[in-house]
Parts: structure tokens; C-alpha cells; sequence
């Protein structure tokens, strides 16, 4: 059973992560020869405030 975790900042659609998890699936299975039943998916979202690059808050990134 492949488990997969997926974080990112939030502000995506609802039908993006749909797009999201059928692609992500879909490379799974031709990866690793699984059934799309047995692929989780967890996505995590984060607020901008809550990731950093650089010593640098995403949310101060312009």
C-alpha cells in the first residue's frame, strides 16, 4: 500500500487537487504495478506564515 504525502501551500482548488491526486495515483501505479485502490494520499496544506526559504517567511517572498 503506498502512502503518499503531499505539502503545500495552501490556496489551491478544490478541483486542482483533484487533478492533483488522480496524476499523482496514476504515476504510482505505473510505478510500482499497484491497483489505484491501494494508493493513499495525504495532503497536508500549510499557511504561507507557516513555511520558510531562505531565513525568509513565503509570505514575505514578493
Amino acid at each position: 500500500m503506498p502512502v503518499v504525502q503531499i505539502e503545500m501551500i495552501e490556496g489551491r482548488t478544490e478541483e486542482q487537487k483533484r487533478q492533483l491526486v488522480k496524476n499523482v495515483t496514476n504515476a504510482v501505479v505505473e510505478s510500482v504495478d499497484c491497483k489505484p485502490e491501494a494508493v493513499k494520499i495525504i495532503i497536508r496544506e500549510m499557511k504561507k506564515e507557516h513555511y520558510a526559504e531562505g531565513g525568509v517567511l513565503y509570505k514575505d517572498k514578493k
